[in-house]
């Protein structure tokens, strides 16, 4: 890549949100993280980001390099206890979705793994016995191994009721038996342990699966419209034996503990939209300042100015929301609805609408990836097609929504 590229790729915007939003809510050691983990991701995520963003995720495979770096950089022990060698924080939930909203300014890729590794996988392992920790959670914060979180499946997605999910397991005479096939796993590819939601009799179960069991096969990578470094794959469990010690919890309590781990998920979701939605504005908010057209800077137009108003409110709106509903998760909630898919709904369509802003304002280089004439590379081209799969995953906004009308109606109207 030429030197042209990498400077521009490199560009940093002023950061409009340290002007505008004044953070009353998080306490000074959120604050510190969040300091911190935008130290890294300035330094280690933002130069990997174009390279990740262009990927294939076949052939270029896994940023191991960056998660590395993050383990490295003790980023995975934010959301864990200090018996565990955690940070043992009195806020880990705001911390842990401060650092991703910081992770996802640079790369929502980045972001997605981290969410996976230690939102899901990590917060699920943490809810197991004492031996299933350190056995499992110890390295997995350490970054030594990679989790991954094994929910969907080719016919079931948002809905994860028994009669839904096809994953079965069996009891032997000395422990358990899975058959099944999940879909759109997270990290599965180079995963260590992945934590598979299966049907037992007729409710749900969490086992603790080693990837590399016997029986245990990971497909292909999928390639996708953006999140090039996350990889995601089918996992197919065929005769998966286990001992007794890879049930998670009782029997019959995967779902309750599955929607728990997806709810903490969702929040990290709209910490991650917020995170690329402040990107395209910041980026947008130094075009309109230094861009000229017809004499006059961009900004000067009534347009930008009335529309980049409406998003400042909307961005201030939607980071107070995912910091709310993080800080209700952190006083014991849950489950705290309805903040959490109402965050989850105003962050990821926020970043879809900001980023599709910023490619036209940015015309012809907001749709190139690379400028032929010069290798220059567009600012927010990546950031339209990784904001899309926020409105979808780990929950799609309608699903959302109905969650809301749900609260707001109660369950003998909504359903």
């Amino acid at each position: 890549m030429t030197t042209t590229s990498t400077a521009n790729t490199l560009h940093k915007p002023a950061r409009q949100a340290d002007r505008i939003y004044h953070d009353l809510l998080s306490n000074a050691e959120t604050l510190a993280v969040r300091e911190r983990v935008r130290r890294f991701a300035d330094a280690v995520v933002a130069p990997a980001a174009s390279r990740i963003a262009t990927g294939d995720e076949v052939e270029d495979g896994f940023p191991a390099d960056v998660f590395d770096a993050m383990a490295r950089e003790d980023l995975f022990r934010i959301a864990f206890p200090a018996d565990m060698g955690g940070l043992g924080l009195e806020r880990p939930a705001s911390s842990t979705v401060a650092a991703i909203e910081e992770l996802a300014y640079h790369s929502n890729s980045v972001a997605a793994i981290y969410d996976v590794h230690c939102v899901l996988a990590g917060t699920a392992l943490n809810q197991g016995s004492a031996e299933q920790r350190r056995q499992w959670l110890g390295p997995l914060i350490r970054g030594e191994i990679i989790g991954a979180f094994a929910t969907s499946e080719p016919g079931s997605s948002s809905n994860l009721s028994p009669q839904s999910v096809q994953t079965v397991g069996t009891r032997t005479a000395t422990g358990w038996r899975l058959q099944g096939h999940k879909r759109w796993i997270t990290n599965a590819p180079v995963a260590d342990v992945i934590l598979v939601l299966a049907r037992t009799g007729e409710r749900l179960s969490m086992f603790i699966v080693p990837a590399a069991a016997p029986g245990v096969s990971v497909g292909r990578a999928d390639r996708k419209l953006g999140n090039k470094g996350q990889l995601t794959a089918d996992v197919l469990l065929h005769d998966v034996d286990l001992p007794d010690s890879a049930l998670l919890g009782v029997e019959g309590a995967g779902l309750k503990l599955a929607l728990s781990m997806l709810t903490y998920g969702r929040i990290a979701i709209a910490a991650a939209g917020v995170g690329m939605a402040q990107a395209a504005f910041d980026h947008m908010t130094d075009r309109l300042c230094t861009r000229e057209a017809f004499g006059e800077k961009l900004g000067r137009f009534q347009h930008w100015q009335f529309l980049m108003a409406d998003r400042a409110i909307e961005l201030e709106a939607a980071r107070s929301l995912y910091i709310k509903a993080a800080l209700r998760m952190d006083q014991g909630v849950t489950v705290p609805e309805p903040e959490a898919a109402m965050a989850k709904v105003a962050g990821t369509s926020l970043a879809v609408e900001i980023a599709r802003d910023a490619v036209q304002l940015f015309g012809g280089l907001g749709f190139t990836q690379e400028l032929g004439a010069d290798g220059t590379t567009s600012p927010v081209e990546a950031l339209y097609r990784d904001s899309k799969v926020t409105e979808i995953y780990e929950g799609a906004n309608e699903i959302q929504k109905w969650i809301i009308a749900r609260q707001l109606l109660g369950r003998e109207v909504a359903g």
